[in-house]
């Protein structure tokens, strides 16, 4: 019993921090953009350059003031969890 028990603790898996990225994209575009706007057929956003300048004009367009490692964690998130377009030269995270 003790052993059953043992095994279903060691596959539990934990859940993982959210990143930088997808905390900025909770609380400031959530509210606009939902998931299937990510998935529409006129989307803005058709490769990795486009999608980081997506985000980098929309940041704008709400006046939240991101810097460039803001916004590349924007992206990031956004592309990881959607897009998944190749990427080029990553931006490391500074915060």
């Amino acid at each position: 019993m003790a052993l059953a028990g043992a095994g279903a603790v060691v596959q539990a898996q934990p859940v993982p921090a959210a990143t930088r990225g997808q905390l900025l994209y909770s609380t400031h575009c959530i509210t606009c953009h939902t998931t299937q706007m990510h998935w529409r057929d006129n989307k803005l956003a058709y490769d990795w350059d486009s999608l980081n300048f997506q985000v980098r004009r929309w940041q704008g367009n709400a006046g939240l003031q991101w810097d460039d490692a803001d916004i590349a964690e924007v992206s990031r998130y956004l592309n990881d969890a959607i897009y998944k377009f190749p990427q080029g030269a990553r931006v490391s995270s500074s915060k």
